[in-house]
């Protein structure tokens, strides 16, 4: 569980803004699913999405997501992570592919997170953000994620990796436009 515990470049705890938000996420949180509930909630809901907002600048790092309060799901994904593992939850990145235009090609990558809970197990969380037809919640053990798969070329990648996908920090550290990001989303080609 260590690997989904540390610090790391993109998964900044160590900064101060970071660790200072963990720690008042944390004191308002009576158990492990209180807090995790608790920071579920401040990213989805107060970490604008970029493209949905149509906001820059693109950021990446948790302390970057944090100090301009958006991101693309990614983004948010690597915040979520910082602010879990602050507080001692194991908390690794998920991903799933899904069709960008909800037919077909072209399709993309979706970043969200896989938390460890101790009476659940991995469980995973999106904090995208909502809007009209879209809707994640938290509610152990039932997954209640941004999007769900519906055809054939899409996707619930099954790994939960320690730090972001190469693909995806490419992709968020090229493009410094939210349009140029949207036109360049990351995917991966499905092996078999």
């Amino acid at each position: 569980m260590n690997r989904y515990l540390e610090t790391s470049t993109y998964i900044d705890f160590d900064d101060p803004g970071v660790a200072g938000k963990a720690a008042e996420l944390a004191r308002s949180a009576g158990n492990e699913e209180e807090l995790v509930r608790s920071c579920f909630l401040f990213v989805r809901d107060e970490i604008r999405h970029s493209w949905d907002f149509q906001l820059n600048p693109v950021t990446c790092k948790a302390s970057h997501v944090l100090r301009h309060a958006t991101g693309y799901c990614y983004a948010k994904s690597h915040l979520l992570a910082a602010l879990l593992r602050a507080n001692g939850i194991p908390t690794g990145l998920c991903y799933q592919r899904l069709s960008v235009n909800d037919g077909g090609p072209p399709y993309c990558l979706h970043g969200l997170n896989a938390v460890f809970l101790h009476n659940h197990g991995w469980y995973r969380i999106d904090a995208r953000g909502n809007r009209p037809g879209i809707c994640a919640e938290f509610h152990p053990p039932r997954e209640a994620l941004a999007f769900s798969i519906r055809e054939r070329e899409e996707r619930d990648l099954p790994e939960i990796w320690p730090e972001p996908l190469p693909e995806v920090i490419g992709v968020l550290e090229r493009y410094r436009d939210v349009a140029l990001v949207f036109h360049n989303l990351p995917d991966i080609p499905l092996l078999g």
